[in-house]
């Protein structure tokens, strides 16, 4: 059913805009009197998951799963171009672009004919096809954005996609929806929706909708028809004809093994199935599968055997006629339709395929890869901006060549819904992590190059990677050194530095050379244990450094002392109120057990009982009654209520001037941090999981939860893909009565970057560092699933436990933040806004030997944007080119202040370079937007938007807007500065 009191819209398709693309204009004919069956051969080629992509791609290990894509893609071309009538789709530009490089001339003009006939209809565009859930937005904005590029440059207009092809991801998410509507598709397909969910649109006939992915949005600026596919994206039953499947082939000789009239019959018993599903005279069947076509001739020639014989049987009555097609023919017949669709603006979490099988689980598989994609994606950030700013020299500078190619492609195929989404098999996790690795490299020249071009040095300039475990050679070895703090926010940002260090005193300069509060604290007994033996500096070198808008500062620290004494934690035994505080936030412990107890807000006067502390679920095997066990995939706990980890905590007391920190160890392989600094008006909680034990036979999914007085009636609130808030109700779906069969694991919801529960006046946020699962099972309270260590696959395909086992072949030891922000309902927002900001792309530190550059404070803006505008993406696109996106961070009525539209001018923003003309894009910042709007969605409530005016672009809430702006430089050092 439609959401209660929404209008339902009509699809209206502006065919004209299209046209002029190519794709609509050869889509073959239909038969208007007659049930027409789309026939949509695909393969569906995963960037990575029982197999690397290179595996993959070469056919390599063909023991662990046959798939070649090298071979899919040769066979492909080759018979498309035998017989006219054939079409083929294809997503994964990952491996398009691999292939490509490898053809010769005549091969490449094949293929454009085959692109510019619309015979090779390329969908969805991205690198990948990206995870819905873990992916944060600017991940999947950005491997959109590069495989459409890549599109756009080899195939011109024809290349763009105008449906995205969602067939494999594990839930869908309304961010993601918005995104795809803003980049200009006319649909979306989606293979996977909840099976109850399915049920009940196939009853109502609803597997077809309009999808409104922003309430902030105009319509139908966020608005996408959104169609639901009927076989996931398989075949129906019987009818697969690819070397991967046992059904026979069609028979259609006089012999004793003719077959073709039972297979068209069973086909047209299909068909009408179908059709009684579905509300035109028209419906689609994916005619492939996983890795499918690497001998495309089985497919097509019975495919042709099947057209032919199936509308053969019009001349005996049969009401059907079967076709080649595409998804986006299958589009237009459906706007041609002219019916009402009716209306959605939720989304499809979580994903569940049958009573005991919610895929929650993933939400939270292989923790430390999530964070590093997400710690990956923030530096892209860093590399791209450093490498606009500094100009074209900054990839051939004093350190060597730097590209940041590397790194965002590495970072593209990360958000590949088996990357990211942690359901690969470890060897794949391995290599993911690898290509990662690779990029950091190659970025951390480009950053090195740009730096000493900016700041005017040649002295070399280190990367501290380890910094998580506490181990950094330079400042460790050096008595003089300098710490270069880079912000690539829009905004001032205060930063607190720790470094390891073995001597006990220094003094820190800031860029003015005024001294700065420093001091050296012993590192913690978790951090050694963490260091695997290694040694490392007994100390750590605390000072809070900060940096300009889209800038460096630079700190001088030199050794004073080699003494050995320093402020050491305490117990809190004969301390009968332990508590941290700064000026903001008063936080209280339990002197018997450690545990959290309440925190303060002291400016609002707020005091707020908060009890936090980790559990674990023991993760089901499966039984008689449901074999269903826990695994990458599935979250499916023995039993609905958590163990806890310990009833109490071994704790230590730590307060100094720069410092207050409560340090927790629940057992040898669980422990926390709570920590305050000066000037933070949140809690950090620093926690350290692993290796989760499984001596036992147990598996274990382990969580930190917060219980709290609040009257939350049922409700909590978690973030799409890290942008808009959602509201969530225990035991309830916005669009379906939906049947609980899992108390624990059905309400389980994607967190990417927040989760909050608030009252009427309060609200207690928690935002994360990298994507969890997390849900509020009791009124007042909120859990994240931190590291889960599995035993057992969760026949889902992977053939494979969730047992990762880290670095020391023990298990994996996972180390991560959460902040958490008590606030009143009203303020909350604009703290949790841009903070969330700041833990997606945090600054990065680089040291330098002696007094490092020479410049000491350089910032790329001229002025701080407005506090409520993001700068997304600054990125280079060829000589005197750069593409940038301008985010709105609030949504409509979110906050009094933040929600207010904002007004930036361009042409006077950036201190590196002049704007001298400016370009609207559409999201994806491929095609000018100009250009695109004729393909938005057309309802009576649609806006048309006001001509540009670069001094003045005005944001509204949640909009984002892409610019291509041809720019001058300045020249190097000159015009940039301190703000």
């Amino acid at each position: 059913m439609a959401v209660p009191g929404a209008a339902a819209l009509p699809l209206l398709l502006l065919l004209s805009g299209a046209a002029a693309g190519c794709g609509y204009q050869s889509c073959p004919p239909t038969r208007p009197d007659m049930l027409n069956v789309h026939l949509v051969p695909h393969s569906h080629d995963d960037v990575g998951w029982l197999k690397t992509v290179d595996q993959y791609y070469y056919g390599v290990r063909n023991k662990d799963q046959h798939a070649g894509v090298q071979y899919i893609l040769d066979s492909v071309v080759a018979h498309l171009a035998a017989v006219p009538s054939r079409r083929f789709v294809y997503a994964e530009v990952a491996f398009l672009a691999r292939w490509w490089q490898q053809q010769d001339p005549a091969t490449r003009r094949l293929v454009r004919e085959l692109v510019q006939q619309g015979r090779l209809e390329l969908v969805g565009g991205g690198w990948c096809m990206s995870d819905e859930a873990a992916a944060h937005y600017r991940g999947a904005l950005e491997q959109l954005s590069l495989g459409r590029r890549f599109l756009r440059r080899l195939f011109g207009a024809c290349g763009s996609p105008r449906v995205a092809w969602q067939i494999d991801p594990f839930g869908h998410a309304r961010e993601l929806a918005a995104t795809f509507a803003q980049m200009g598709y006319d649909g979306l397909f989606l293979g996977r929706v909840d099976h109850q969910d399915k049920r009940a649109r196939q009853q109502r006939r609803e597997l077809e909708l309009i999808w409104r992915g922003s309430d902030s949005l105009e319509p139908p600026r966020a608005d996408i028809f959104t169609g639901i596919l009927p076989n996931v994206y398989n075949p129906p039953a019987g009818l697969c004809w690819d070397q991967l499947c046992t059904d026979p082939p069609v028979v259609d000789g006089d012999g004793p093994e003719r077959n073709v009239d039972a297979v068209v019959t069973s086909f047209l018993q299909a068909a009408a199935t179908q059709a009684q599903q579905y509300r035109t005279n028209h419906i689609l069947m994916t005619m492939g599968s996983d890795f499918h076509y690497e001998n495309a001739h089985l497919w097509f020639k019975n495919l042709d055997k099947l057209i032919a014989h199936a509308n053969a049987r019009q001349a005996n009555g049969s009401r059907v006629h079967a076709l080649y097609s595409t998804p986006s023919c299958y589009l237009r017949e459906l706007h041609r339709a002219n019916l009402t669709w009716p209306l959605k603006t939720d989304d499809f979490f979580p994903y569940s395929d049958g009573p005991h099988q919610f895929w929650t689980g993933y939400f939270s598989s292989r923790p430390a890869f999530k964070g590093y994609e997400r710690l990956s994606s923030g530096f892209l950030q860093v590399c791209s901006q450093l490498e606009t700013l500094a100009g074209p020299s900054a990839r051939d500078g004093p350190y060597g060549p730097g590209d940041s190619s590397v790194l965002r492609e590495a970072v593209a195929v990360a958000q590949h819904h088996d990357a990211v989404a942690g359901t690969e098999r470890q060897h794949v996790a391995d290599d993911y992590a690898r290509q990662l690795a690779e990029g950091w490299d190659s970025c951390q020249v480009l950053v090195a190059n740009a730096l000493s071009l900016l700041g005017g040095t040649k002295e070399p300039l280190v990367f501290c990677n380890a910094l998580n475990i506490s181990v950094c050679p330079l400042s460790e070895a050096t008595a003089h050194f300098t710490v270069i703090l880079y912000n690539p926010l829009a905004w001032d940002v205060t930063w607190p530095v720790r470094l390891p260090v073995r001597a006990t005193s220094y003094a820190v300069t800031d860029p003015q050379g005024r001294p700065v509060a420093s001091q050296v604290v012993p590192v913690s007994g978790v951090t050694r244990r963490l260091r695997g033996g290694a040694g490392g500096a007994p100390g750590e070198l605390l000072f809070q450094a900060w940096a300009p808008p889209l800038g460096f500062s630079t700190f001088e620290v030199k050794q004073l002392s080699p003494g050995n004494t320093w402020d050491t934690p305490r117990g809190l035994s004969g301390d009968p109120e332990p508590q941290i505080e700064n000026e903001h936030l008063r936080v209280r412990f339990d002197p018997v057990t450690g545990h959290l107890l309440e925190i303060q807000n002291l400016p609002k006067g707020i005091s707020l009982p908060v009890f936090q502390s980790f559990y674990w679920y023991n993760a089901s095997a499966g039984d008689g009654l449901s074999p269903q066990a826990s695994g990458a995939y599935i979250f499916r706990p023995g039993a609905p209520t958590p163990v806890p980890v310990a009833k109490r905590a071994a704790t230590h007391l730590l307060k100094t001037a720069l410092v207050q920190e409560l340090q927790q160890n629940f057992s040898q392989w669980c422990s926390q941090v709570l920590r305050l600094r000066p000037g933070q008006p949140y809690l950090e909680l620093e926690w350290t999981v692993g290796p989760i034990p499984v001596g036992d036979g147990t598996g274990k999914e382990v969580i930190s939860r917060f219980e709290t007085p609040l009257r939350t009636a049922g409700r909590f609130y978690t973030d799409s893909n890290g942008r808009q808030v959602l509201e969530r109700r225990r035991d309830f779906r916005p669009t379906w009565n939906l049947t609980q069969t899992e108390p624990v694991a059905g309400n389980y919801y994607p967190v990417n970057t927040r989760v909050f529960i608030k009252d009427q006046k309060v609200q207690l946020t928690v935002l994360t560092d990298r994507s969890q699962g997390g849900s509020s099972l009791q009124d007042g309270s909120l859990e994240l699933m931190v590291h889960r260590r599995l035993l057992h696959d969760d026949n889902r395909g992977l053939g494979e436990a969730l047992d990762e086992p880290g670095a020391d072949g023990r298990g994996l030891v996972v180390r991560g933040r959460h902040l958490v922000l008590l606030d009143t309902v009203g303020d909350a927002p604009e703290q949790h806004r841009p903070r969330a900001q700041e833990m997606a792309t945090p600054p990065t530190v680089v040291l330098a030997p002696g007094t490092g550059p020479h410049l000491r404070q350089v910032s790329g803006l001229r002025r701080a944007l407005p506090p409520n505008v993001h700068l997304l993406s600054l990125e280079p696109r060829g000589a005197g080119a750069v593409l940038l996106r301008l985010e709105h961070l609030y949504q409509v009525g979110e906050s009094q202040n933040g929600s207010r539209a904002a007004t930036v001018d361009l042409t006077t923003l950036f201190s590196a370079f002049t704007v001298t003309s400016v370009q609207e894009m559409a999201l994806g910042g491929d095609v000018p937007l100009p250009s695109l709007s004729r393909l938005l969605w057309n309802t009576p409530t649609g806006a048309p938007r006001a001509r540009l005016d670069p001094r003045r672009v005005r944001l509204q809430p949640m909009e984002i807007r892409t610019f291509l702006a041809s720019v001058r430089y300045r020249g190097l050092g000159q015009g940039l500065g301190g703000p």
